[in-house]
């Protein structure tokens, strides 16, 4: 079974610089399959904050895996927060938001996008699933060499989680979970509420 390292919601802007440069020598010491970052890279979307940020990513070894989070939108356009809003985390991780994903014999990683630019409700931080894009990950998770651990890496919670300082209030997240514990999935990686968590979640197997 493979080893995943997973950092989420580093916050490059307002970082803890010792933190971070402690967790590339604990990456580096680890020497995990995969390093996972699950979201909010950035605080605002700034592009030094991307700057920053990839600098960071890329000191980590390889391979590594970044999902987009809901800082990671470009808070400083209105423009690109519209028609754009993943390009800059595109440039600064070096592989697509949408539907990207890893693969060796011991782990397969996809990812789906939890954040939006923006959205139809007031809170534009929450997240959103969209089922299509969930069933198109599943079956890509479904079709992962025997054996190997199927993890699928989104930002948001999709089942809430309990006695966590935030909520990821997920659009479709329970059905979503549904498909991806059907599709046989193992584990599914996030972020966003700012404390570790581990849950089962009472849906297939758990």
């Amino acid at each position: 079974m493979g080893r995943i390292l997973q950092f989420s919601d580093v916050h490059f802007g307002c970082e803890h610089r010792h933190a971070c440069a402690a967790a590339l020598d604990y990456a580096w010491a680890a020497r995990p399959d995969l390093v996972l970052v699950t979201g909010d890279i950035t605080q605002k979307g700034h592009p030094d904050e991307f700057e920053a940020a990839g600098r960071w990513i890329r000191k980590m070894p390889d391979p590594r895996f970044v999902i987009v989070g809901n800082h990671d939108v470009p808070y400083w356009s209105l423009a690109a927060r519209l028609f754009h809003p993943w390009r800059a985390f595109e440039r600064a991780v070096g592989h697509p938001a949408h539907d990207h994903q890893f693969l060796s014999p011991e782990v397969m990683v996809r990812g789906v996008v939890t954040a939006r630019g923006w959205q139809a409700r007031a809170n534009w931080s929450k997240g959103v699933i969209d089922l299509q894009q969930t069933r198109k990950a599943a079956e890509a998770l479904r079709q992962a060499p025997v054996g190997a651990l199927r993890v699928l890496a989104c930002h948001h919670p999709l089942v809430e989680m309990i006695g966590t300082p935030m909520t990821g209030d997920v659009k479709r997240g329970d059905d979503a979970a549904a498909i991806f514990a059907e599709a046989g999935v193992d584990l599914i990686a996030t972020g966003h509420v700012h404390v570790p968590f581990a849950l089962p979640i009472a849906l297939g197997d758990h």
